[in-house]
């Protein structure tokens, strides 16, 4: 082969955004709930004349509250899922076990429904069947897969800490800002925080940043002047 031959150009697998969609959903989620539940939270309480002592209690209970209600609650939801799975592949086991014919054909069926004609359909069930039958029914027929593996105290954890991150942020400002600015600078904080998140979730999961930054503004601001208007109203009453 010549030396001057003509070296092909290296094409790179494009990066897929799905196998990281679902940690990322749930620690954008969390630190947005986090940032949004606490900032809500005290600028109502502000909003109804609180003192600095009342607010940081305020906002620590609703840390601490908030992250292990955010970790226990995906806890249960994904060992409800990790539960369902481990019923699914054993009833599927079952099944290999009880007729691995009508399994195979099984699998033919959905190889020729991807395109595959019936002869190399059946050739293709047959060869993964013998090397791992149950893995190949759980990913082609039940669609379970690594990436849609439940995994409940990774959820959890991920929750939890993700809530808390967001959470701290308010409770910061609380102990800096001065307290005649404290109401514009949760405000002004909170925001630019929500539409940081909104971007990188849109960024990392391929979609449009702006349409996901104004999403997360938008109802970030209505929260924060319902909460607001409710903790003015309220404190004016009760003072």
């Amino acid at each position: 082969m010549s030396s001057n031959a003509a070296v092909q150009p290296v094409h790179h697998h494009e990066h897929h955004h799905h196998t990281q969609i679902g940690w990322l959903r749930a620690s954008v989620l969390g630190a947005n709930d986090g940032l949004l539940s606490t900032a809500a939270l005290l600028t109502g309480v502000a909003a109804g004349q609180a003192n600095t002592h009342a607010l940081l209690l305020a906002g620590v209970a609703a840390w601490v509250a908030g992250a292990f209600s955010m970790a226990a609650g995906e806890f249960v939801s994904v060992s409800s899922q990790a539960d369902t799975q481990a019923a699914d592949l054993a009833i599927e086991a079952r099944e290999i076990h009880k007729n691995p014919e009508l399994e195979l054909l099984e699998l033919t069926r959905i190889y020729c429904g991807r395109g595959l004609d019936e002869a190399l359909a059946r050739q293709v069930a047959a060869q993964l069947m013998a090397h791992d039958a149950l893995g190949a029914h759980a990913r082609d027929e039940l669609g379970l897969t690594e990436v849609a593996q439940a995994r409940p105290l990774q959820a959890a954890a991920a929750s939890g800490l993700s809530f808390s991150v967001g959470a701290i942020f308010p409770i910061l400002a609380v102990l800096i800002a001065p307290s005649a600015i404290l109401l514009p600078t949760l405000y002004v904080l909170t925001l630019v925080l929500l539409a940081s998140l909104g971007a990188l979730a849109a960024w990392a999961g391929g979609a449009s940043i702006g349409r996901g930054t104004a999403r997360v503004l938008v109802w970030g601001a209505l929260s924060l002047l319902a909460t607001t208007l409710i903790g003015h109203l309220l404190g004016t009453s009760v003072g």
